[in-house]
């Protein structure tokens, strides 16, 4: 089947980005795997909302710059609409297409009442000060406002926010509805007003537990390992710490900055420390300069891709070295170079459940806020680990049984239950 297969006209210029093309190729396959009903997989392959407002803000030097920011509703079967909002020079109306089909794939397999969405705001953030990224949030939550809430979508941080992002948007909604604090608007809020304990290293830790499940299931064990790691921001850094703990060694990582390697594994608390002071990886003391690309193809145990899609594709993926993928990143292995690695036997954690962390520990702090009742960390991660490891045992049994690879069996296992749900609501409601 082609990746045009069943999809809208080419001149829907935002259901042509390469993501959401990947994405539908890989929803494609396994809807044929589950025989799916045809009705069901034809408003899949849609969003249900694309939302474009104008963000203008007044900036430091009085000016008044317009930037574009999205919002993307795409499914609300299994309950309100669930995504992260980012701010990147490169977001545009296709790319949050894409991530928010992504997001309602993910929460559907990992078994979350949640739908999917997604945001974002193309601008470049490290070129505005504070003030100038304050005025930029509250301005385009107060364009969003009217379809977002806390039973209707709620957005958390992604590429380019952070808590701080959350908290002046929650502020923002808040005064808006009449003054009073609604915390279950946003997730990965600071926890001084609502956020959960263990939000921040949330999906590093998801993809460390996935990882070491992924490895039992390969005969191997983390303590010893050889690890690859590209992007060290949140989900990276967070990745390395808790791998690290575990015995693993980290020989070689990668940020906007350069790559660097170590192949006695890198010593990953001083290395954290060092990008606190310093902005990135590059020039730690001890180690040899690598391209992102030439990261990548570094001989390892399991490798870790943790920054932006489409990393490996077809031009690449013979080149890679390594027993396991862990996707930290959304999209990282395009649908073609899975196939590739499938082939030659390298096991892939499909990012719908490897990068599930974050979005389960949001479902968590969501149901906190609702309850206004707060949980301790450690009962977060006992929790984090239960939710995240059911859901890829769900996937390996799907994959045992139909003798598929790992991304197609989640997105089956997914559709299966959106499949169900939406059959029993009837076309009207989504």
């Amino acid at each position: 089947m082609s990746v045009h297969d069943n999809l809208p006209a080419s001149n829907e210029a935002h259901l042509n980005g390469p993501l959401f093309l990947n994405a539908i190729q890989n929803f494609n396959e396994a809807a044929k795997v589950i025989n799916c009903d045809p009705n069901i997989a034809e408003r899949l392959r849609r969003p249900r909302r694309c939302l474009t407002v104008s963000v203008p803000v007044r900036m430091d030097d009085q000016s008044v710059k317009v930037f574009t920011g999205y919002r993307v509703q795409y499914n609300s079967t299994l309950g309100p609409y669930k995504g992260g909002i980012r701010y990147h020079q490169n977001v545009d109306l296709a790319e949050v297409v894409g991530l928010a089909a992504l997001m309602t794939f993910k929460n559907s397999v990992l078994g979350l009442p949640l739908g999917g969405a997604k945001g974002g705001v193309c601008v470049d953030p490290t070129q505005l000060s504070r003030a100038e990224k304050q005025g930029l949030t509250r301005r385009y939550t107060s364009e969003i406002s009217a379809f977002v809430g806390p039973n209707k979508d709620i957005p958390a941080p992604d590429v380019g926010t952070d808590p701080q992002t959350m908290a002046w948007f929650m502020d923002t909604y808040s005064n808006e509805q009449g003054g009073y604090a609604q915390p279950g608007v946003v997730t990965g809020k600071p926890v001084e007003i609502g956020g959960s304990l263990g939000r921040n290293h949330a999906t590093g830790l998801g993809v460390i537990y996935v990882c070491e499940r992924a490895m039992e299931m390969n005969q191997m064990k983390m303590a010893g390992s050889r690890i690859v790691i590209q992007g060290f921001g949140n989900v990276g850094s967070f990745a390395a710490k808790f791998a690290y703990e575990r015995g693993a060694r980290i020989v070689a990582v990668s940020d906007v900055s350069g790559g660097i390697f170590n192949g006695d594994g890198l010593n990953v608390p001083e290395l954290i420390k060092y990008v606190k002071q310093t902005g990135g990886v590059k020039n730690f003391p001890n180690t040899q300069p690598l391209s992102n690309s030439q990261l990548l193809e570094v001989e390892c145990d399991a490798l870790l891709p943790c920054a932006l899609e489409n990393q490996i594709d077809t031009h690449n993926a013979e080149k890679i070295k390594t027993k396991i993928i862990v996707e930290g990143a959304n999209g990282p292995l395009t649908n073609a170079a899975t196939k590739i690695l499938d082939k030659r036997g390298i096991f892939i954690a499909p990012d719908v459940i490897a990068n599930g962390g974050g979005v389960i520990v949001s479902y968590f702090e969501w149901v906190q806020d609702i309850m206004s009742f707060f949980w301790e960390e450690q009962d977060v991660d006992a929790k984090l680990k239960g939710v995240i490891l059911k859901a890829f045992d769900n996937v390996y049994k799907f994959k045992q049984e139909k003798n598929i690879d790992m991304r197609t069996a989640a997105m089956a296992a997914s559709i299966s239950r959106l499949e169900k749900a939406m059959l029993l609501r009837g076309l009207y409601p989504r």
